[in-house]
């Protein structure tokens, strides 16, 4: 009885603080949108817009003071979502990213009995058995799971050819608290949904489940092991890259055992040079391999940040370069459909070859624009700036006066804000995965900017372009080919079929167009009558006052006539 009763106890303080959780998110969420809406919205509608902009700095640093606490205090998704927003995934000021960049590294790790509790339960076996030795002190503690240094029994180690391996658990009772946390997001997302100036921009509540889906995923480590797996497959001959292995028989849905492959992190500078590796060629490199996974392979790592990415040197050195890059954490993964990947292929081309009306057109490819956009101004807008820009490379932009793209800025800005853009659904991850890459790229050479890279690897996809536009012509003459066979035959019958009278034309759509062409016609002719008598009303006027009045009022027997035909029409 006392082991029922407690754990009754036990049930009723979990939804209590499940109930606690929820509240204190949307408390959070409440609030900020109310002070938001006031300030952003409302003062503007009144005139007092210089109040808004006068305090939006202070209180773009106030909100990301608060949400840095609530998400540490809280864990779960809240240091997801701090991550996406300090990795600028949407347009938002340096007040909020810069105070969130540290949320990756403040995630307080599980005491280890829970996790050996946790660990034991998934894999059947005490982990004395599964394990030659295991390490307490994690060496990586994330919101959703830390990981342990393990080496393998003998006799896994004889069945995967490895010694050392990186044990990933899964925090006890995480399922509950990303349930909780998701169910707050999706409230919040429809209360975004209502803001006409935001649901204009974006399907919030869209975004909502892809970050629902991909955390989801993310939590489940036989989905993790999976993504390694078609990671490793995708670069498989690859000497500039390099994926560790899962050992299946240590791996359950919240248990994951991998090949230790800890290296030099990417970042750290000093070490790299310590081992003979220059950072400044790393980082191009690192830039090439993340374009590689996003536009050839579509399936790209979606949180490359630094933790996630070791530079490992090669001892035989039978390759180009005497290092590689190694991946880890494929929890968080993006898949870039094939519409996808050929509009920012398209994108880049454009941008390449300085083709204005292209860069707008794959815009629009991609989801961005809207279908029914009016982009003549748009288009000339980026004509000119190719025309200004053009002649240089994307490397030498950053030597041009700023108050020159603030000319630009100012002359077309206001085109450009009346656009409707948007954020499609699938550029979450795409977002998030290009800003951690110039972050990361950033780290290994100040000077770095992610479209030195770009610029030759546009020029790659040209190249191959003109390739596929060949292999396009030549299925397109042995379409043209096939039609000029069959054409005789089709003819043929086509003429058999009108002598025996069994062939009638109907286009209602034509007959519909003729009809108002017709309409439109009528009520032109209509209206230069109107326009007409009433000139002439007015001029005759003068001298023949009857006459005149006659000729206008006449005019306005036209001038019914265009307005009750338009309404008929």
């Amino acid at each position: 009885m006392a082991s029922v009763r407690q754990g009754r106890a036990d049930s009723q303080s979990e939804a209590g603080n499940t109930r606690a959780r929820y509240r204190r998110i949307m408390r959070f969420a409440g609030w900020n949108l109310a002070v938001t809406w006031w300030f952003e919205l409302f003062l503007p509608r009144i005139g007092l817009t210089r109040i808004a902009e006068r305090t939006r700095r202070r209180r773009m640093q106030r909100f990301a003071r608060r949400f840095h606490v609530l998400a540490v205090d809280l864990g779960g998704l809240m240091i997801k979502v701090g991550q996406f927003m300090s990795s600028r995934l949407d347009v938002l000021p340096p007040e909020i990213t810069s105070e969130l960049e540290g949320l990756q590294d403040e995630v307080p790790p599980v005491p280890f009995p829970a996790i050996r509790t946790l660990a034991e339960a998934e894999l059947g076996v005490s982990l004395a058995q599964a394990f030659a030795s295991i390490d307490e002190i994690p060496v990586a503690a994330a919101s959703l799971g830390q990981a342990h240094r393990a080496t393998l029994g003998a006799l896994d180690a004889a069945d995967t050819g490895l010694v050392g391996a990186v044990l990933k658990v899964q925090r006890p009772g995480i399922d509950e608290i990303v349930d909780v946390d998701l169910r707050a997001l999706r409230k919040v997302g429809g209360w975004l949904s209502r803001v006409r100036l935001i649901s204009n921009r974006v399907n919030v509540p869209a975004l909502v489940e892809e970050f629902a889906v991909t955390s989801l995923e993310e939590i489940d480590y036989l989905h993790e092991a999976a993504n390694s797996e078609r990671f490793a497959a995708d670069f498989a001959g690859d000497d500039r890259v390099s994926v560790p292995s899962v050992v299946w028989e240590r791996t359950t849905r919240r248990v994951l055992t991998l090949e230790d492959v800890t290296a030099i992190k990417i970042t750290d500078t000093d070490a790299l040079r310590a081992a003979g590796i220059d950072p400044k060629e790393v980082a191009p490199l690192f830039a090439t391999v993340m374009f590689d996974q996003l536009f050839t392979h579509g399936f790209f790592h979606a949180d490359p940040h630094p933790g996630n990415i070791f530079v490992t040197p090669v001892v035989d050195g039978s390759g180009e370069r005497p290092w590689k890059l190694t991946f880890i954490d494929f929890g968080m993964m993006g898949e870039a459909p094939s519409s996808t990947r050929s509009g920012l292929r398209k994108l880049l081309i454009a941008a390449a070859s300085r083709d204005g009306k292209g860069l707008v057109n794959a815009i629009r490819d991609l989801g961005v624009l809207l279908p029914t956009a009016e982009t003549t101004e748009l288009e000339r807008a980026m004509v000119q700036l190719f025309a200004r820009f053009g002649g240089m490379g994307f490397a030498e932009l950053r030597d041009v006066d700023p108050r020159e793209f603030r000319d630009f800025a100012k002359q077309f800005g206001d085109v450009v804000r009346s656009l409707p853009f948007q954020l499609p659904e699938n550029f979450l991850l795409i977002i998030r995965a290009m800003s951690l890459t110039s972050g990361v790229c950033s780290a290994l050479d100040p000077e770095f900017n992610l479209w030195d890279s770009v610029e030759p690897y546009a020029a790659q996809l040209l190249r191959d372009e003109g390739g596929n536009v060949v292999k396009d012509l030549a299925q397109q003459a042995i379409e043209i080919a096939g039609i000029a066979v069959r054409l005789p035959r089709r003819l043929d019958e086509l003429v058999t079929r009108f002598e025996d009278g069994t062939v009638s034309v109907q286009s209602p759509g034509v007959e519909r167009r003729v009809a108002r062409l017709e309409r439109t016609a009528q009520r032109l002719v209509s209206a230069l009558l109107f326009g007409g008598l009433l000139i002439a009303g007015a001029v005759l006027r003068a001298e023949d006052a009857v006459f005149g009045t006659v000729l206008m009022v006449a005019s306005v027997v036209p001038l019914l006539h265009a307005v009750f035909a338009s309404r008929r029409g």
